[in-house]
């Protein structure tokens, strides 16, 4: 009886972490809703931006303004812009991410070029705290659907290294978000900024719904808009340039923006993802425990039975 009673607690126990994963899940599906809604609202700036600096682009060559931003040099010391999550419960979301940094931290010390990071979330900020990387400053308990001055001020990180000469580049790191089920860290260079990079592009919205109980990402084509160039006889009140100058900030700051959207986008998913799995997993385990249970209760019986039987049959 006392190896049922241990088989009864343990169906409770896994049935209690069962609704808490299953409450988690929930959790990650709504927020992944809303940073899905907050991508959208800020779509229309980022496509009006592109285009401003697309018709300054046609009407300028910026190969020949002078702009701190737009400026090459010779690459001495590389700084790495990290991006990962605060809490853990998500897959390999973390990992994958502090993994990739810290192969290109490998790559660029083999050709022999120093960095400096630049850390956002807690997990790889104590990571590579533990292990004594030069991180320049570290950014923790910011909000999971990212703000536009969260961005900036660490933009603003990332602009005084640049334009102090501490760094002669910048690369981002982040995981990008494929699906639900997929995402990808990846390296992109945030500056100096490419003029090539400028133009504005189709995009793709993923939706989160509902259908039959199931979760399921639909996929939304964004034709980009129409680009027409400035009219040759428009006069500007400033020089094109020094729009230019105040404008690349601009464009810095939101395309560091959709990075941590995505970012976390990539991570509610996989904690969802996550979530879901240990919720089957402890279904599973409660059948299996469940099976257990009745057969030992079964065996318990036919015990008691034959105990009854061979006590009738020594009384006769």
């Amino acid at each position: 009886m006392a190896n049922l009673k241990l088989i009864r607690d343990r169906i409770q126990s896994v049935k209690n972490t069962k609704k808490i994963t299953e409450a988690m899940r929930l959790v990650a599906a709504a927020k992944v809703r809303r940073a899905q809604e907050q991508v959208t609202a800020t779509r229309p700036f980022a496509d009006r931006l592109a285009q401003v600096l697309y018709g300054l682009q046609a009407r300028l060559r910026f190969e020949e303004a002078d702009l701190p931003l737009l400026r090459k040099r010779e690459v001495n010391t590389v700084g790495l812009l990290v991006i990962s999550g605060d809490r853990g419960l998500c897959g390999g979301y973390n990992a994958n991410v502090i993994r990739r940094a810290e192969n290109r931290a490998k790559e660029l010390q083999a050709e022999g070029i120093d960095y400096k990071m630049v850390v956002v979330g807690r997990k790889a900020a104590q990571y590579f705290q533990r292990r004594d990387y030069p991180i320049v400053e570290s950014y923790a308990g910011l909000e999971q659907i990212p703000t536009a001055a969260e961005a900036a001020q660490i933009a603003d990180v990332v602009l005084s290294q640049f334009l102090s000469d501490s760094v002669d580049r910048v690369e981002l790191i982040y995981t990008k978000f494929v699906s639900l089920i997929a995402s990808r860290p990846v390296v992109q260079t945030l500056l100096p900024l490419d003029p090539q990079g400028l133009e504005v592009s189709d995009d793709e919205i993923f939706r989160l719904t509902t259908r039959g109980g199931q979760f399921q990402v639909e996929r939304e084509k964004v034709t980009a808009p129409e680009v027409q160039s400035f009219p040759q006889d428009m006069i500007f009140e400033q020089d094109p340039v020094q729009i230019l100058d105040a404008l690349l900030p601009l464009y810095l700051n939101n395309q560091l923006l959709r990075a941590l959207q995505e970012a976390a986008a990539s991570e509610l998913a996989a904690r969802m993802t996550a979530m879901n799995n240990a919720s089957d997993n402890a279904k599973n385990l409660i059948g299996s425990l469940t099976l257990s249970y009745n057969k030992a209760r079964q065996a318990a019986i036919t015990q008691e039975l034959l105990e009854v039987v061979a006590g009738a049959d020594a009384l006769t």
